[in-house]
């Protein structure tokens, strides 16, 4: 069977340029200098930072674990949140990775979790023990083997309860 019209390929205009107001400049690395400079200067506060966070995470694990309820869980993720993104400039990746995963039980990415509390524990304890450590590299062999068993638990977690469950 023959074709009776010939395929027209329509190629939309790209009109994101416009709407941005023409090409991007190029990036300023006297601007990106003075950035790294500042928060270089800012960085002995550091130490003080993450152990605010850190507090601030306990308070919302200790107001969870007293009243379990979606308020509660909703702080715990606010906080391992702030922490996922704030902890790798601190110079804590591990932290960092570990409440990535807790963000993954508290948040709604994977749909209503209901993961045991014992799990959500271990988590802000090994937040806890890092930060308490000050175990600030990437490269820590126990935080590496522990920051991978509660992803392992967190897969298991996910793949048990989750939508496609």
């Amino acid at each position: 069977m023959a074709r009776q019209k010939p395929i027209e390929v329509i190629t939309p205009p790209n009109v994101l340029k416009a709407k941005i107001g023409g090409a991007l400049p190029a990036l300023d690395q006297r601007a990106i200098a003075r950035a790294e400079a500042a928060l270089e200067k800012m960085s002995g506060q550091f130490a003080d930072w993450i152990n605010e966070e850190l507090n601030h995470l306990l308070g919302a694990w200790a107001a969870y674990e007293k009243a379990p309820s979606s308020a509660t869980k909703d702080e715990l993720h606010r906080r391992s949140h702030d922490l996922k993104g704030l902890a790798p400039t601190y110079g804590y990746p591990l932290v960092g990775r570990i409440c990535a995963t807790l963000c993954k039980l508290t948040g709604d990415e994977h749909g209503e979790l209901s993961p045991p509390d014992r799990l959500l524990k271990a988590h802000v304890d090994a937040v806890k023990a890092a930060v308490q450590g000050k175990i600030m590299g990437a490269n820590h062999p126990v935080g590496l083997a522990l920051a991978a068993e509660l992803e392992v638990q967190t897969k298991d977690i996910i793949a048990k309860q989750g939508p496609a469950a």
